[in-house]
């Protein structure tokens, strides 16, 4: 037996998850937040209880030793040795990988090199790779990247209909994101149905702050939301989703925003929170949407986005045999997906309501005469990231 820790380095952030593998039994998980600022937040949990405390933490390599420290502390290990491998989330990773990988030199060198393809994720995903391989230096490091489930998009999929220059010079292309949850959540709805997943046309749905929908087709991402960034596809929590761009440069000349402003307001100020001028979550806004015009047409909107696209994707796969919803509100907000599928039932889709009523429990949710399966599959990011490490970890050896 081994531990693995799976990470999520963020710019001011450490989420963190340790694992007995390959039981795949969650030993303890938890968080550092406000890293560099003043009254940084550890959290804990372990064994039922939950440990929190503030005090300043100066950076990621201060955050790792309060972790380990803790670690030790509650006898989570005995000694630092017993973590033999670390799973790094790293949001992009462009056309260099089409899966995990055992980090060497190279590796952290092009990771850094596509920093100007996430320029919030990439410099802090390899921050965490450093520290982590100067603090736990026996351990095998393994990179898991958000972009590389959908390196199998076919050409007509992931290109855009710009001068094919851009393409060879800069790299301009779909490269989408969640990779990791919607490899995941596919992989446990075709275990749920009995089927293997090559064998199925899967439309998966996280659905979250940040939010994607990916079309799967023969255990592959076929297409997916999400762009050269993720500000496209689907409105989101703070993100516009797809917008003519046109009309943000119609927008940017009149109100003299900068590139930088420009790009501030489409990812921050945009998505649920723009269009209902109250809050980007959207348990707030279903709250008052009976009496709040704005709040309702956020929903609206939200709800017409995402059959927009599972439209889409059902007549660009030919078909569909499962719908899966994952993340925050794809688990959580059982009206939504009722919401949803309501408007698939021409296609004979049918939810049963009575097993929809549920959060975040795994579980089918159509009825057993709809057309195609209706599933909700919590993802496990975490789970499948320890997965990635112990499979490269035991071929190296």
């Amino acid at each position: 037996m081994s531990k693995t820790l799976a990470v999520n380095a963020g710019s001011s952030s450490l989420k963190f998850q340790l694992l007995e593998m390959p039981e795949e039994t969650v030993i303890a998980k938890g968080q550092v937040e406000r890293i560099g600022l003043s009254e940084s937040i550890f959290s804990l949990k372990f064994n039922g209880e939950k440990t929190e405390f503030v005090q300043d933490i100066a950076d990621h390599k201060q955050a790792i030793e309060v972790m380990l420290a803790q670690f030790e502390e509650k006898n989570i290990i005995a000694d630092k040795s017993e973590i033999t491998g670390v799973g790094h989330r790293v949001v992009a990773g462009g056309e260099f990988f089409n899966k995990s990988v055992i980090v060497n030199d190279d590796v952290l060198a092009k990771i850094k090199q596509l920093a100007e393809y996430a320029p919030l994720h990439n410099p802090a995903n390899a921050t965490g790779i450093e520290v982590f391989q100067e603090m736990l230096p026996e351990a095998t490091s393994v990179a898991v990247f958000d972009t590389a489930f959908h390196q199998t998009l076919p050409r007509e999929n992931y290109l855009y209909p710009l001068p094919y220059e851009y393409y060879t010079k800069y790299g301009a292309r779909k490269y989408g994101a969640h990779g990791t949850s919607h490899r995941y959540v596919a992989s446990r709805a075709a275990a749920m149905l009995g089927k293997p997943v090559e064998e199925l046309k899967i439309i998966t749905l996280h659905l979250g702050a940040g939010a994607s929908i990916t079309a799967i087709k023969d255990g592959k991402s076929f297409d997916t939301s999400m762009g050269f960034t993720p500000l496209a596809g689907l409105m989101m929590a703070t993100r516009t989703g797809d917008v003519d761009p046109s009309l943000l440069y119609f927008i940017q000349e009149r109100e003299g925003l900068s590139n930088d402003e420009m790009l501030h307001m489409l990812n921050n100020k945009s998505g649920l929170l723009g269009v209902s001028s109250l809050s980007s979550d959207m348990r707030d806004l279903e709250e008052v949407a009976d009496t709040n015009e704005h709040a309702k047409l956020a929903l609206d909107m939200f709800l017409n986005r995402v059959v927009r696209y599972l439209g889409q994707y059902t007549f660009e796969m030919g078909g569909v045999d499962a719908i899966v919803f994952t993340a925050g509100i794809g688990e959580n907000a059982a009206n939504v997906r009722e919401a949803i599928i309501e408007h698939l039932e021409f296609l004979g889709i049918k939810m049963d309501k009575e097993a929809n009523d549920v959060r975040g429990v795994e579980r089918v949710i159509s009825t057993e005469d709809s057309s195609a399966a209706v599933l909700l599959v919590p993802t496990n990011e975490e789970l499948e990231i320890a997965r990635d490490v112990e499979m490269l970890k035991n071929a190296a050896k």
